[in-house]
């Protein structure tokens, strides 16, 4: 036998009918309990009978259909499973608005931080969310003022206002009241633009209010959601952090973003890197390589290679980097000269120079060989 569904729970919640032996030792076995605390039930439906008046599921359903929106449960086939990592502590629902479907954790990766960031943290999350955003990521942060409006921003701008109706969410917000409030009130046009190009999630239902607690609550699905959380701005006691400390207790990889010494807004940042819980974070194509295993990246090596300004010494041995400086940049000289200068042997000197006229750093005429600038 099962442990009851959501149909006679709530009868039972509102003693419609009686729990039975058998479903109070199921529960004491899901909980790791002793039998012998059969009065663990009972117990905790003295806690829930305060709020039972409040209790109207066909009122709340009705709600979210009108907005179009959907619940999501663990038999739906858009499930996330990532998030029964969360074991006993998982969401039973999910109240969704939003086109497209929720997309599996391993395109998913988490920005947060402070409310209050500063002008860098408002950067350096563009440029992430942006880079991750090209790579095919979904970002998902919780709605928020600061970090999490600007990670939600850069991901819609790069999904553009054409991006295919059904397809990835641009991003998620996770919200800590119903999908039929926008909080905070500033961030309303965001989270509309959201409904219509990501996603709106949350795990309560339609009019519940924001609260301390429920913050918290959220930060697990989003940590949960996500392969990777990076924390790009945080204070010495930020929500941020916990949301990195859910992620880490679920195995999952962890970001911080470095900031100056002198910063409040990014103590908490490199309070993470001190006790290990986070690896330094410097762009997207970290963040890409944190989300899979080594290598996994396809655009990481080829966005370093833009971002960073190639060197004429790139790749190139020690021999031909001898015979790179003893060329001459205007005048002309022979190989036996190169081979004095460079301390090689003449044989070594006509085959680097060979691989370095390749390379358009050399280049002979009737006179010799000079160094040849690209």
């Amino acid at each position: 036998m099962s442990i009851a569904g959501p149909v006679d729970a709530l009868r039972i919640a509102r003693r419609d009918i009686a729990a039975g032996r058998d479903l109070t030792s199921q529960l004491c076995s899901a909980l790791d309990v002793e039998p012998a605390r059969s009065n663990l039930l009972t117990d905790g439906l003295a806690r829930w009978s305060p709020r039972l008046r409040d209790l109207a599921p066909a009122r709340d359903l009705a709600t979210l259909e009108r907005l179009g929106g959907r619940l999501v449960v663990p038999e739906s086939t858009e499930w996330p499973h990532s998030l029964d990592d969360l074991q006993g502590s998982a969401p039973l629902c999910l109240w969704v608005r939003g086109h497209s479907r929720i997309p599996e954790s391993s395109c998913i990766a988490a920005l947060v931080g402070s409310r209050d960031s500063t002008n860098y943290g408002a950067s350096v999350t563009a440029d992430m969310a942006s880079g991750l955003s090209s790579r095919g990521y979904t970002i998902v942060s919780g709605g928020a003022y600061g970090i999490d409006a600007q990670a939600h921003r850069a991901a819609l701008a790069v999904a553009g206002v054409d991006s295919e109706a059904g397809g990835p969410p641009a991003t998620i917000a996770v919200l800590a009241c119903g999908v039929d409030r926008y909080y905070p009130a500033g961030n309303e046009d965001l989270l509309r633009t959201i409904v219509q190009r990501g996603l709106l999630i949350s795990e309560v239902p339609p009019g519940s209010s924001p609260t301390r607690w429920r913050f918290l609550q959220r930060n697990r699905i989003i940590a949960a959601l996500s392969a990777v959380t990076v924390v790009i701005e945080a204070r010495w006691r930020s929500g941020a952090l916990n949301t990195a400390h859910h992620a880490a207790g679920l195995g999952r990889p962890v970001g911080a973003v470095p900031g100056s010494v002198h910063s409040a807004n990014s103590a908490g940042c490199h309070r993470l890197l001190r006790d290990g819980t986070a690896v330094c974070t410097t762009d997207a194509a970290d963040v890409a390589e944190l989300a899979g295993p080594l290598g996994t990246d396809p655009f990481g090596d080829r966005v370093r290679e833009e971002s960073a300004p190639r060197k004429d010494h790139d790749g190139l041995t020690i021999p031909d980097l001898l015979l790179l400086d003893a060329l001459p940049v205007r005048a002309w000289t022979t190989v036996d000269k190169l081979a004095q200068v460079a301390g090689l042997s003449a044989k070594e000197v006509v085959s680097g120079l060979t691989r370095l006229e390749i390379e358009g750093l050399a280049r002979k005429t009737s006179e010799g060989w000079r160094r040849e600038k690209k």
